[in-house]
């Protein structure tokens, strides 16, 4: 970009700027004496006393027969209020379908909030805002507790749960 470019890429003669004047006058002579001394335009006499006539007669006003369009006014009115009508239901309907309650979120929607958003709430504070009465153990564990497990469960720990078994 610092770099300027020495050749523009146009050449001229040598010699060509020096004698440019003298050529350039010289040849104006010559053509100045080759051109007419009149003009090469002629009007034929009184054109112009009659000019104004040809034109006025040219751009008299003749009589237009005009054609009135009927009113279109009413059947626009009733189109525009039959559209309005329609957007008023077609709206109403709408809003009555997008309307949402916490009833209608999946219990795996709320799971997902939970787990993905840090709430600030320790294990503790959330079980106090649970309703535990319709729970069941089920829905707090990843396995379904049965009637075998339960009992594998206890045979296997029965030392640390202190149960004395009476066979």
């Amino acid at each position: 970009m610092g770099k300027k470019r020495k050749n523009s890429g146009f050449k001229t003669p040598e010699g060509y700027f020096e004698g440019f004047t003298d050529d350039l006058l010289n040849k104006m002579s010559k053509e100045a004496s080759s051109l007419p001394n009149k003009d090469g335009f002629k009007v034929p006499e009184g054109y112009f006393d009659s000019l104004n006539k040809k034109v006025l007669e040219k751009v008299t006003e003749k009589e237009i027969k005009v054609i009135r369009l009927q009113a279109y006014k009413k059947y626009f009115y009733a189109a525009a209020s039959v559209a309005a009508i329609v957007l008023l239901v077609l709206s109403m309907q709408w809003k009555d379908k997008s309307s949402f309650t916490f009833d209608d979120l999946a219990r795996t929607d709320i799971e997902i909030y939970l787990e993905e958003n840090d709430l600030g709430l320790s294990s503790y504070e959330l079980a106090e805002v649970l309703l535990t009465e319709e729970m069941e153990v089920n829905d707090i564990l990843n396995i379904e507790l049965d009637d075998e497990n339960i009992i594998d469960y206890l045979e296997d720990n029965i030392d640390e749960l202190n149960l004395e078994i009476d066979e």
